[in-house]
């Protein structure tokens, strides 16, 4: 039997009703509600053959366990993208990429990295699992759906499975605010591994030292630093734009 849960927020439910309906076991919407997004929502529901109960806001809080559910919320099947790692890195050879997360705990941090890996083709998300935060339904919202479409692997040693990428040829690249590097002028190669720790303590000692090179992202404003999602974002584009660049120039 499925493992269900609960899923809430508009970008999250409307994923999934997109990409699997038949997951979806129940559906709430709050019955105060009767603006264009809402209707819109609703003929998307009825569409994918799904019948929304309207019920008050307050049962939905109750239900979601927090009052920031856009007035949405579903009951439906659990999807675990099971894979490992070592499968992963043969399956996708010299294309890979994997956004690593170091000491990154805060569920709205890692929803947004799980969306920008999605919206950059990441293979995965991996963190230490003694430093990883939960796939929650927080996590879910943000994520907007990438949950069920980008694999989140925890590891019992982060330094030591940075080693093993290694040993398989993938090149591991750190974020350091003090790094000589900077992003757009230092070279690097796939398959790779992004590695960034969380804002303000940034990458543990021993994994900046596992890494086989070290850039800073150049900032060109007033603020020191950037959230881990936003770096993320960052360093994965370039990743995409120098791969797109170079498949363009090989092309006759």
């Amino acid at each position: 039997m499925s493992r269900q849960k609960i899923i809430y927020g508009f970008h999250a439910v409307a994923s999934r009703l997109r990409r699997d309906a038949g997951t979806v076991r129940e559906l709430y919407v709050d019955e105060s509600r009767h603006d264009a997004r809402a209707r819109d929502f609703l003929a998307l529901a009825e569409a994918a053959g799904v019948h929304p109960r309207l019920v008050p806001g307050q049962r939905l809080t109750g239900l979601a366990g927090t009052s920031r559910h856009q007035g949405v919320v579903a009951l439906a099947d659990e999807v675990v993208l099971r894979i490992d790692l070592d499968q992963l890195v043969e399956e996708a050879g010299p294309e890979l990429l994997l956004l690593v997360l170091d000491g990154v705990q805060d569920p709205h941090n890692l929803g947004a990295c799980l969306r920008v890996a999605d919206a950059m083709g990441a293979h995965a998300v991996v963190a230490p699992r003694d430093r990883a935060v939960p796939l929650s339904p927080t996590v879910a919202k943000v994520a907007s759906g990438a949950v069920e479409t980008v694999p989140y692997l925890t590891v019992t040693n982060l330094a030591r499975t940075l080693r093993d990428l290694k040993d398989h040829a993938v090149w591991v690249v750190g974020t350091d605010d003090q790094a000589r590097e900077d992003l757009f002028s230092a070279a690097f190669q796939r398959p790779m591994a992004w590695v960034l720790g969380a804002e303000g303590p940034g990458l543990r000692r021993l994994t900046r030292e596992t890494c086989d090179q070290l850039v800073r992202i150049p900032m060109f404003g007033a603020v020191e630093s950037l959230n881990v999602s936003v770096a993320a974002g960052i360093c994965l584009y370039e990743s995409r734009r120098r791969a797109q660049s170079a498949s363009e120039a090989a092309a006759p």
